[in-house]
């Protein structure tokens, strides 16, 4: 996990939240940025915000960015219709409700 501290300027007065942060943390997308405020992962001085909030001048914004989690995925015989693979492309005719990657509900069984 890390921790990220900023103090707003009068020259970032008005801005959105989100789009403040994205300007601010340029290594993370503004999507992202948003699904943290929604899970109360970034506070504006000690207390969770909207995304829509309009900063202050000296303003103490956290974010708390959760450490990246690698999926472990088990490669599984699956029998696939390969149209096309060179050493770039692999070209799949993928059946009707296979589901393209793990998700709750479909650990397994997947394209991936």
């Amino acid at each position: 996990m890390k921790l990220f501290h900023f103090i707003t300027s009068e020259d970032e007065e008005g801005n959105r939240l989100d789009k403040l942060l994205a300007d601010l943390m340029p290594d993370q997308s503004r999507s992202y940025l948003q699904k943290l405020l929604k899970d109360g992962k970034i506070t504006v001085n000690g207390k969770p915000e909207k995304a829509s909030y309009r900063v202050r001048e000296g303003d103490a914004l956290s974010v708390t960015v959760p450490d990246e989690v690698i999926p472990d995925i088990e490669p599984q015989n699956i029998p696939l219709d390969i149209l096309y693979e060179d050493d770039d492309v692999l070209v799949v005719n993928k059946p009707k409700g296979m589901v393209v990657h793990p998700a709750p509900g479909h650990p397994d069984g997947t394209l991936v």
